[in-house]
Order: C-alpha cells, then sequence, then structure tokens
C-alpha cells in the first residue's frame, strides 16, 4: 500500500495525461479499429463535490484506469492522479476539500494460500497534491479484503467521514465496528463497536447512528437494532437464506422508516421499517420487473428513488423535484436512457449520463441556477451511430414453453438474412442483459455478426419463479434455452446454421463450454473467458476459498457434489471433452479470484488430451472484469481473429 501512496502523489504532481485530447476524437469510419471497442471508457464514475467547485471521474491512459479532477467553469487541464500497480475501481467526493479512490489488485491476506482481490482507499485533496490510504493505522486492516464503503460523509464535518471495518473484538473474534477516519491522515479511530453478529450498520447523514443488523448466531435470521439509550432495541426480524438477507438500505427522506429489499408475490420489492413501530409497509414494487437498487442522496444517503431492469432500464423517484427534473432531462432526449448520476449539495450543479444502444454513454453537466449545459464526454469517443448495430428484443418459447426475454443485435448495414452468428449468454447467472450499449456486442456485430444475448431461465430481474427455474440447471434447462433461441435465428433465416459461434465470459464461458460438449453439432466455434470447465471442483474452491455459505449459494443453483454427483460430471466441460468437434477458444485473467484460471486450464488439458483443437490465452495481469484497455484489446484482437478464421467470410 505504500507504493500505491507514492505512486498516486508523484502523478499528481506532474502534467495532466492529455485528456482535453478524448474530446477531439472525430466521428470513426465505417470500419473502425478494434481499439474504439477495447478501450477503456473515456469517462465513469463521475463524481461532483458538495459545494460543486469540482468534479471528478474515472478515465483512461495507456489502457489503465485513472482519476481526473476537475475544476468547474475552468479552461485548465484537469489534474490526474495514477498508480501503475493499483487499478482504480471508483471515486466520489466526500467533503468539500477530499475526495476518496478505491483501489484493487490480486494479493494474499495473512495466512491464505490463494490470491484474493484486496480493495483499498485513499484519500485525495481536490489539487491532487496530498494523499493519504485510510485506516493503516488499524492492524486489522490487512484481514479485511475489501474497504472503501462510507457509512458517513464529511458534510456536516469536512475533516472525517464514518466507515465500516472488521476489527478484533474482546473475546478474540472479528466484529463490524464503525472507525471515524481522518480525510488528512488516514488514521481511523473506533467510533462504536460492534460484536460478532454485527452485519451492518446505518447512519443518517449527520454522523448519527440510527440502526445497525445483528445476525442470529445460527445465521439463519437477521434484525435491525435501534438506539434505546445506552442499549440497543430490536423493532424488526427477518428470515435468511443462502441468497438473500434483511437488505437493509438507507433511511427514507423524513428520517423516520427504514428501506430495504425483501421478497413479495415472487418479485424483489422496496419496502419501509418504520423505526418508531416496527411495523413494515411497502414502498414500490413492480407487476414485472423486480427492483435493481435505489437513487440514494449523495450526502445523507437517504433513499430518493428506485431503479428497476425494464427495456433499456427505468426509474422512479419519490423527491417531487428530482422526478420533476428526471421528466425534463428524458423529454430532452427522447429514445435515449437518462440517469442523473452525481449532484451538487443544493441539488444545482447535476451530472446525468445519456445512453442507448447505439449511443455509448455520453455525460452531461447541467447548471440549473444559470440554466446552461453541456456534454462533458462520451465514454466511447472513437464510435458513432453508424459504426453500431441495431438491437433489438427477440423474445422466443423454449421447448417446455417457458418464454425467455432475449435481444439481438444486427450488423450495420447488412440485411439480416443467412449471416454468420454469435449467441453470447450473459454471466451471473442471476444477472441479465438489457436494451443498452454492450461494446463486446456492437463489436461483434460491427464485424458482421448477428449478436443473440439470451435471458435465460436463472437470470434475475424478471421474478423468482423464472430465476429459481434456473436451479440446478446448469448444462440442462439453461443450456436448452440458449440452444433454443440459436435454432430460432436458425428457423427465421437469420443465422447460416453453418456459421453459428457460442462466445461468453463467467458463466457465459461455461455455458460457452457446454455448447461446445453437450451440443457439439450446434455451433462451429466456441470462445469462453474465464468461464468454469469443472463444476465439482469450483464449489470445491469456492468452499476453500470464500467459506461454507459462499459454497452453500452454489450448491443452491448448481447441485451437491456429492448428492448430485453423477448430473454435475456430466454437465461439466471438461469431463465431456472428448464429445467437443468446434475448435475451442479459452482466454483467462492470470489474476482471476471469481473463477480461478484453474478452470480454463482444466478445460485445456482435458481437450488436448481427447485430441480436440483448443487454443489458450492467459491474460497477464488482469481479473475475472477485464479492467485493463491492454486486455480487452487483447481479447478482443484474438476473438476477432478466431470468429474470422472458423465463421468469417
Amino acid at each position: 500500500m505504500g507504493a500505491l501512496m507514492r505512486g498516486i502523489a508523484g502523478a499528481a504532481r506532474i502534467a495532466c495525461f492529455a485528456l482535453s485530447a478524448w474530446a477531439a476524437v472525430g466521428s470513426a469510419a465505417a470500419n473502425p479499429p478494434v481499439e474504439a471497442f477495447a478501450n477503456l471508457p473515456a469517462m465513469r464514475s463521475a463524481t461532483i463535490s458538495p459545494d460543486g467547485k469540482h468534479f471528478a471521474a474515472i478515465q483512461e491512459s495507456d489502457g489503465r484506469p485513472i482519476v481526473a479532477i476537475y475544476t468547474i467553469g475552468s479552461s485548465a487541464a484537469p489534474v490526474a492522479v495514477s498508480d501503475s500497480q493499483w487499478v482504480f475501481r471508483s471515486v466520489q467526493w466526500v467533503s468539500n476539500d477530499y475526495l476518496m479512490i478505491i483501489a484493487g489488485k490480486g494479493d494474499h491476506v495473512p495466512g491464505g494460500r490463494d490470491l484474493w482481490t484486496v480493495n483499498r482507499a485513499i484519500a485525495v485533496t481536490a489539487d491532487g497534491q496530498h494523499s493519504a490510504p485510510l485506516l493503516e493505522n488499524i492492524d486489522e486492516l490487512e484481514y479485511n479484503s475489501s474497504v472503501g464503503y462510507v457509512l458517513n460523509m464529511g458534510v456536516d464535518d469536512p475533516q472525517h467521514i464514518y466507515m465500516p471495518l472488521f476489527n478484533q473484538s474482546t473475546r478474540g473474534h472479528f466484529a463490524l465496528d464503525i472507525f471515524k477516519v481522518d480525510l488528512a491522515t488516514g488514521k481511523g479511530e473506533r467510533f462504536m463497536r460492534g460484536d460478532e453478529n454485527t452485519s451492518d450498520w446505518l447512519m443518517d447523514g449527520h454522523g448519527n447512528v440510527v440502526a445497525r443488523v445483528e445476525s442470529a448466531p445460527n445465521r439463519k435470521s437477521q434484525s435491525i437494532e435501534v438506539p434505546d439509550g445506552g442499549s440497543w432495541k430490536r423493532i424488526y426480524s427477518a428470515p435468511v437464506t443462502v441468497d438473500s438477507g434483511l437488505n437493509l438500505i438507507g433511511l427514507t427522506q423524513d428520517g423516520k422508516g427504514l428501506v430495504r429489499t425483501m421478497q413479495s408475490g415472487g418479485r424483489d420489492v422496496l419496502t419501509v421499517v418504520d423505526i418508531a413501530t416496527g411495523t413494515e409497509k411497502m414502498l414500490f414494487s413492480d407487476a414485472t420487473y423486480d427492483i435493481t437498487g435505489v437513487y440514494q442522496d449523495d450526502w445523507t444517503g437517504r433513499v430518493i428513488g428506485v431503479a428497476y431492469e425494464a427495456e433499456g432500464g427505468e426509474g422512479s423517484y419519490f423527491d417531487p423535484a428530482r422526478a420533476s427534473f428526471q421528466k425534463a432531462l428524458e423529454g430532452a432526449f427522447p429514445g435515449q436512457s437518462v440517469q442523473q448520476v452525481a449532484s451538487d449539495l443544493n441539488y444545482s450543479r447535476i451530472i446525468f449520463a445519456v445512453s442507448g444502444p447505439r449511443h455509448p454513454t455520453s455525460y452531461h453537466l447541467i447548471d440549473r441556477s444559470t440554466k446552461t449545459i453541456g456534454e462533458i464526454m462520451s465514454s466511447y469517443p472513437g464510435l458513432s451511430e453508424d459504426d453500431l448495430g441495431e438491437m433489438k428484443p427477440y423474445d422466443y418459447t423454449a421447448r417446455d414453453g417457458l418464454h425467455i426475454p432475449a435481444y439481438i443485435t444486427l450488423p450495420p448495414g447488412k440485411t439480416p438474412k443467412n449471416l454468420p452468428a454469435i449467441v453470447m449468454p450473459h454471466g451471473g447467472p442471476d444477472a441479465r442483459d438489457v436494451l443498452g450499449f454492450d461494446w463486446w456486442a456492437q463489436f461483434m456485430a460491427n464485424r458482421g455478426y448477428v449478436v443473440l444475448q439470451p435471458n435465460y431461465r436463472g437470470s434475475a430481474g424478471y421474478g423468482r419463479a423464472f430465476t429459481e427455474a434456473g436451479l440446478q440447471q446448469w448444462g440442462l434447462k439453461m443450456q436448452d434455452d440458449i440452444s433454443d433461441g440459436v435454432k430460432k435465428m436458425i428457423a427465421d433465416g437469420i443465422a447460416d446454421p453453418k456459421r453459428i459461434c457460442i462466445v461468453g465470459a463467467s458463466y457465459g464461458g461455461y455455458a460457452t463450454l457446454a455448447g461446445a460438449t453437450l451440443t457439439p453439432d450446434l455451433y462451429a466455434c466456441a470462445a469462453s473467458v474465464a468461464g468454469v470447465s469443472d463444476l465439482p471442483k469450483m464449489i470445491a474452491w469456492s468452499r476453500e476459498q470464500n467459506g461454507k455459505r459462499a459454497a452453500d449459494f452454489w450448491i443452491s443453483r448448481i447441485g451437491s457434489p456429492s448428492d448430485d454427483s453423477e448430473r454435475l460430471r456430466a454437465t461439466s466441460p471438461a469431463r465431456q471433452a472428448a464429445n467437443a468437434r468446434a475448435p475451442i477458444l479459452l482466454l483467462h485473467g492470470q489474476l482471476d479470484t471469481t473463477v480461478p484460471i484453474r478452470q480454463s486450464e482444466l478445460m485445456q488439458s482435458a481437450l488436448e488430451d481427447a485430441g480436440k483443437p483448443v487454443t489458450f490465452i492467459k491474460l497477464i495481469g488482469d481479473d475475472h472484469y477485464l479492467q485493463l484497455g491492454s486486455t480487452r484489446l487483447q481479447m478482443l484482437t484474438e476473438l476477432e481473429k478466431f470468429l474470422d478464421a472458423n465463421i468469417g467470410h
């Protein structure tokens, strides 16, 4: 961590990395270079200081994320903060004078044999000249793999923020405590002590603790407790399963209720627990879609709205002023998704993002006091609308009658008849694809391929029943859903049945390898990025690396290595490698701590032993999420060559 600080301090004093050059990039040609898709977004994680004088964002320089700090209204170049070893994940202002950067890298925690992803927090001054790692004076920091969640911003006390950290308790166990952190020095001082069952805290945005979440010793239930004199009073309890908890989010705007997510009527909904009475009532639900999150005030954390994944993403603000402003923004950008990203304390200066399937996210700044608005930057400035394909819903019915939501992206300028095709199942699997810009899918469409993205059973967002329909269906009905989407493209005359490839990452990588080994006649090639190949070994690794609760979650999704051993072997691509017929491309991040690189190594060995064509490329220095531009470029370059050789023209 010391090296990180020296790197940041040094970078902050040198000239910025010609950030303004991005804005000068013109419209791309008819066939833009792979870099136009593979480069990291030119801007993300935008945030405004409370006084509205500065904004900061994560940008790209030489294939790595850096933080750029801008002075609003000034033509001066932004201050750049960078590091050559740690990867910047996010940035947020925590007071007028300080912003906090979360940085991560693959590392080992004390006593651990396997690689972990370690995240740390750094406070940086608004001028970029001074920085401090947070909580490094606390010995137990080294046992916390992830640090960076802020419970209370420094609005009332600009010198301090409040953060949770697992700390050693008086009985020698670890407890989740609250620390008051000095932003100038980075040093933390215990503010409130938790016990061994404390799993979360909630503060009111003004330095006061309003609630904590306590887990039962058997971990089968959780309770909300509120301060009661010098002790705690339990006001609410809820059961806990392997994939759901009490899920306390924040305070209502009036401070009288505690907002949480729960399942009701088979859907994820938003409810409010009254602090005074402990009674619960519905705050928001949607008849079709699960909620996916909430909108919170940047400075108090109060819940001001809700988000849910309809077509292209939807949201609703509870606060009338923000709802009215949102409506005006949507009217100014018809047909696009518009999201309020960040605001100052007075809700005067606001950064909002505009996006769509053929419109990579662009960031805009509006000053409501002067009624001025301007575009800051596009996240993919090398791409124009003409470079991108039309994306539209392409729902179909699976062989057992289940409705499968899906999207199809057509290559620009081509008639959708008898085209080379790619099916691209998403990761998760508790996730979903949406109607929006996808750099990976659009790259393949730009190269002439029609791309199908099915939200197979087991995907999230469509209600609990749809997700549960995928439980223990890896390689079975979940795979059938993907195959049925391919067959529909063939039946509709869109896809050439002899030129179809399956491509995916993470769970999508598993589905890719399952497609190549369980339905080998369907595909002419398969490309897996960080895919699971051996289900029993993946579960065993998860138990060893992350503990029983993590393993129980995956057992609920996949099955038990002891009780379902025959099925797991039959649906493990590495154990069915002899069935493969098509060439297979494996790509895997060297520092992956979500799906270990050993999973691709096992697949490579099994295919080679079976005499099957396979190419394995290790993505050096990157993890599961391809956070480096150089790695994304390598991945897309290799993929383009592979596709062209097997299903191209």
